[in-house]
């Protein structure tokens, strides 16, 4: 425990442990989005039917950690019945709700929500449900809940595709590494309890656990000679912003594709250049969306790497050869129906809904993934896929809302009955 309390490296961001493919932390601001989109997605906005906030008052605490969603006060929502599911979408929701299932029934709930036998009623019943009658699946085994304040943020990441080469030549200088098997995970809660879900990345050196190199270092051919690299990029801008994705397709020069998923993180803090160049006034008004961004460290090449250093986490990354990207339950995420939150607050799984000010993110969708700027009860990262549409909405994805998450029926009621009675 000596050895724990004198590192000097910070705590790692609850997501960022496992799959983390986004960290955004309002990494962009859309201004007006609807303007930006491709005609084919403005065409397909159904707005979500709205719903009332349960003020704070009123919300129902279980137990006294309100660093999770048990402890931040809860309140049950609307009748599903009430939210007018899209049937599209819905049965989207059910695919994924039925693959994460096998993780669902077994895993620990980190939000002291739900447990995993919460989940077999309606698991078993997936299995063999019509995807063409979805709504009615979710409106017959579960309810609203709201988790905390309700009131929710949503930022939205997608699958980007860049120029890589499976080997190094003068087009592709740029390294993409794999983990470096120096590279330790650190689970805190077995020193102390006060530490529980609490983790550090390090590396040994000598007798002590020491930071790992930062992305200036890594830049600077810290893991160079290493045969760490498992492709080469044509340009750092594309992979910086690959990584803050956490995954993506590589366009190679046969015209193949290679797929890449987050495999770890090098345990550095997140920085998000968007808002430290909007703090900086560096991004001219109409310019503070991921496009406006990219212009702008091109145009200012010397600066630009300077600020991107400033965010000195880095991603490490496994090639994929079967379905994907993954998730932080080991399955695939699928555009327009997964989306990341953390896991301290919603079960991963868990279906979520949400009605935004950007209608495009409103509806149903499966939490199926996490992030290392996913923080919070009411904090969202939706999954628009790959592509040029993908990276426009997801781009200009920052929106607020409400949100409500589905858990198995009789959740709320179950835990009201097993409550701690005042004095007794």
């Amino acid at each position: 425990m000596t050895l724990i309390s004198a590192c000097s490296m910070a705590i790692i961001p609850q997501g960022a442990v496992r799959g983390a493919s986004a960290q955004q932390d309002g990494e962009w601001v859309a201004g007006t989005m609807a303007a930006e989109l491709p005609v084919q997605a403005s065409q397909n906005i159904i707005p979500a039917k709205p719903f009332d906030i349960v003020a704070t008052d009123r919300l129902i605490k279980f137990g006294d950690d309100p660093s999770r969603g048990i402890g931040a006060g809860l309140a049950l929502g609307p009748d599903i019945a009430t939210l007018d599911l899209q049937e599209s979408r819905a049965a989207a929701a059910l695919q994924s709700f039925r693959t994460s299932c096998s993780s669902l029934v077994r895993r620990v709930d980190q939000s002291g929500l739900t447990e995993g036998a919460d989940w077999q009623l309606s698991c078993d019943a997936a299995k063999s449900w019509q995807d063409n009658d979805a709504v009615r699946f979710f409106e017959s085994y579960f309810e609203a809940v709201q988790v905390g304040d309700g009131q929710a943020f949503a930022t939205g990441y997608f699958e980007p595709q860049i120029r890589g080469s499976r080997v190094r030549n003068n087009d592709y200088q740029v390294p993409i590494y794999r983990r470096p098997p120096n590279l330790l995970d650190v689970d805190l809660g077995l020193f102390s309890d006060e530490l529980k879900d609490k983790r550090v990345r390090g590396k040994v050196e000598g007798s002590k656990l020491v930071p790992f190199e930062d992305r200036a270092a890594i830049d600077d051919g810290a893991l160079a000679g290493q045969g760490l690299e498992i492709a080469w990029a044509q340009d750092y801008i594309d992979l910086f912003f690959l990584q803050i994705q956490g995954s993506g397709r590589l366009a190679l020069p046969d015209g193949s594709i290679m797929r890449i998923g987050y495999e770890s993180q090098n345990g550095r803090g997140y920085t998000g250049i968007g808002r430290v160049m909007r703090e900086r006034g560096l991004l001219a008004d109409g310019k503070t969306n991921m496009q406006g961004i990219v212009e702008w460290l091109r145009a200012n090449p010397q600066e630009g790497m300077k600020i991107m250093r400033e965010n000195k986490s880095y991603i490490f990354f496994r090639e994929l050869t079967g379905p994907g990207p993954l998730g932080a339950m080991g399955h695939p995420v699928v555009a327009r129906t997964s989306v990341a939150t953390d896991r301290m607050y919603v079960p991963l799984g868990a279906p979520v809904f949400l009605n935004m000010a950007h209608d495009i993110a409103d509806g149903i969708w499966i939490a199926q993934d996490t992030g290392g700027a996913i923080k919070g009860s009411n904090r969202f990262d939706t999954f628009w896929g790959a592509g040029a549409e993908a990276a426009v909405i997801a781009g200009g994805m920052s929106s607020s809302g409400a949100a409500l998450i589905f858990l198995p029926k009789g959740t709320l009621s179950k835990h009201m009955i097993n409550r701690p009675r005042a004095g007794g």
